[in-house]
């Protein structure tokens, strides 16, 4: 009984020391790389039509094989542009909105772009009346069907969704905790636990769109350091 007890006990002193690591990491996860991608494209998020449409258009643009930042900065000035509501982007003409792509280099993909924003906004607005909360309300407020439903709008992928449903989560508790695989393959760069439920352990409810921007930063630069190397 007695060995029992002492293997429990250092157990349970393994698992303290290991949370207490963790956290350590979160922490400085959070203070150094924990701007959300919304928040860092000038996008005020609540739970409203304007900013959640401001959000999937960063997750649109996000879903080209493109610098994130390049991403971010397109979605800032398309907002800075007067086209951050779904009724403006439609009314916007198609060389507007290749405009100002190209006013933050988003150029490879402005054409096409600039084409799936027009149609994206026509189903948004025509679907859902131009609030993407009756989305969720399609979706039975479902992580999942969220995500399919997202995949619907042109030029939004599976990485799109992800981006989306990664930073909504701070306005839809629905989708929380939303961990998905690059925010899971960061953690695992930094030493943390590479599972949703054990990560959603660490913080708050409010930091898991923080976090799960910040572990995916930290992929990223995983992903670029190798590059450089080779």
């Amino acid at each position: 009984m007695a060995t029992r007890t002492t293997a429990r006990s250092s157990t349970d002193r393994r698992r303290a020391t290991q949370d207490t690591d963790s956290k350590a990491v979160v922490d400085k996860l959070l203070a150094d790389s924990g701007q959300t991608y919304a928040d860092e494209a000038g996008i005020r998020l609540r739970d409203k039509p304007a900013s959640l449409y401001q959000l999937l258009v960063l997750a649109v643009l996000a879903s080209a094989p493109i610098r994130s930042a390049t991403a971010v900065d397109a979605a800032h000035e398309l907002t800075e542009s007067k086209m951050g509501t779904p009724r403006a982007m439609r009314q916007a003409s198609r060389r507007d909105r290749i405009q100002a792509l190209g006013r933050a280099h988003y150029v490879r993909y402005d054409e096409s772009t600039a084409t799936a924003l027009g149609r994206g906004a026509d189903l948004l607005l025509d679907r859902y009346g131009g609030d993407l909360r009756r989305l969720l309300d399609a979706a039975d407020h479902q992580p999942e069907r969220v995500a399919e439903l997202l995949r619907e709008f042109p030029r939004l992928g599976p990485v799109g969704a992800d981006v989306f449903c990664r930073e909504a989560q701070q306005v839809w508790p629905d989708l929380q905790p939303y961990f998905d695989d690059k925010t899971l393959a960061g953690a695992k760069r930094v030493g943390l636990p590479a599972d949703a439920d054990r990560l959603a352990a660490l913080v708050e409810p409010e930091d898991y769109a923080r976090l799960a921007a910040a572990l995916v930063r930290a992929d990223l630069e995983h992903r670029r350091s190798r590059r450089s190397k080779s």
